[in-house]
């Protein structure tokens, strides 16, 4: 006893890479929505991609509180000081 499958056994999704249009259409759907549930997100907003990859474009790419750029001073100095107390963990 498991999930449902996901997207309908993936049936005509479109896989690759995200254009413009699609992310516009991600992003303005979670301004005016809230993300709600990923799996029904896609249906909703009008893309034809699985829940799982609109989750993770979200996540990684279009949110908009992600930092992107080098580390500052202070943050690298962060860094180095809990590496040496915590090490690789």
């Amino acid at each position: 006893m498991g999930r449902a499958p996901c997207c309908d056994r993936k049936q005509g999704l479109k896989k690759g890479p995200w254009t413009p249009e699609e992310d516009k259409l991600l992003v303005d759907y979670i301004q005016a929505n809230g993300h709600g549930s990923w799996r029904l997100l896609p249906k909703l907003a009008g893309l034809n991609r699985c829940g799982k990859s609109c989750r993770l474009r979200w996540t990684n790419y279009l949110r908009p509180d992600i930092k992107r750029g080098p580390f500052t001073a202070e943050e690298q100095k962060s860094i180095i000081q809990l590496h040496a107390i915590v090490g690789n963990k």
